[in-house]
């Protein structure tokens, strides 16, 4: 077939060169005057290739990400796989978030350069343990685990730099919703009792190994005010392992949940306004997003049942 049409559009020039009036070729060919002055201009005695279809990619393409973006999300999927942390779109914009380039792609850019660099292969099998025990806590009733993690850093429009504290009882999936404009272990103090006070005290909470949990990396025998906290309240406090994010699993997952369903869709110009939505959004998701594990409840549907059983 591919030869059938080089030879007509090789008949076609030769005709035209002869001679012959372009109406008769176009006539007898099916063709238009268009199709067969495009092959007479690109007709070429010394190339034999100007019979073959050529793309019609653009030559250039503006909204295109620079060379040098795409090399950065590349270097930091390869950085955040070889640490054994989580390497997807997500991760990937939060970390560059954190070292400051500018600019930021899109979740889907991302996923593009990844799948064009054929870098979107997942690991194969379970997780390999660094080799440090940790206990399975028990998540049957609610406040009975609490995961709790922090999202550095996040942009207003202004722009206004925050953080925000995430608790989720990983019993039922609700969750606790915390901005704060400092990471500093005073601030996540005011965080966790502010949620405290909202969802209630659990009897054990689970972080990972963010220096504003334990107190100070200059002091790091030392008891920071977090673990003065669950002391004075009775609190079991839990380390997981270093480099090992799946341990938190389930507040892992609703910071993509927040990041989509929130950052990308509320515009915020103030702190006010932030807490103000991140509040909405917080009982939003307890009162209407609904779960497997809660056999298609929402959070809050099952909190109540459980109180009054």
């Amino acid at each position: 077939m591919k030869k059938k049409i080089q030879n007509e559009r090789a008949l076609a020039v030769q005709r035209y060169f002869a001679g012959e009036s372009p109406q008769d070729i176009c006539s007898s060919l099916g063709k238009t005057k268009p199709w067969l002055y495009k092959w007479v201009t690109r007709y070429s005695p010394n190339d034999a290739s100007w019979l073959e279809d050529r793309s019609r990619r653009p030559l250039c393409s503006p909204s295109r990400n620079p060379d040098e973006i795409e090399e950065i999300v590349k270097l930091v999927r390869l950085s955040l796989y070889n640490r054994g942390l989580f390497c997807g779109n997500q991760a990937i914009q939060w970390e560059m978030r954190d070292m400051e380039i500018r600019p930021i792609p899109s979740l889907s850019t991302i996923g593009r350069i990844l799948h064009r660099h054929e870098l979107t292969n997942r690991r194969t099998g379970r997780y390999i343990p660094k080799g440090k025990k940790y206990p399975s806590l028990s998540a049957i009733l609610p406040n009975q685990t609490h995961q709790v993690d922090l999202v550095v850093p996040c942009y207003l429009t202004g722009p206004i730099r925050f953080y925000s504290l995430h608790t989720v009882d990983a019993a039922i999936n609700r969750c606790g919703i915390e901005p704060m404009l400092s990471r500093s272990a005073q601030s996540i103090l005011d965080a966790v009792y502010a949620i405290w006070l909202r969802m209630g005290i659990p009897q054990n909470l689970q972080v990972d190994n963010e220096w504003s949990f334990f107190g100070s990396p200059t002091h790091p025998r030392g008891m920071g005010p977090l673990i003065r906290l669950c002391l004075h309240y009775g609190v079991n406090l839990w380390f997981i392992p270093p480099s090992e994010p799946w341990r938190n699993g389930i507040v892992e997952k609703f910071n993509d949940h927040y990041q989509q369903k929130f950052l990308d869709r509320v515009t915020m110009a103030s702190l006010a306004q932030l807490r103000e939505e991140s509040l909405a959004f917080e009982f939003k998701h307890n009162s209407t997003y609904r779960y497997s594990k809660n056999n298609g409840q929402t959070p809050l549907k099952v909190f109540e049942s459980m109180k009054t059983n």
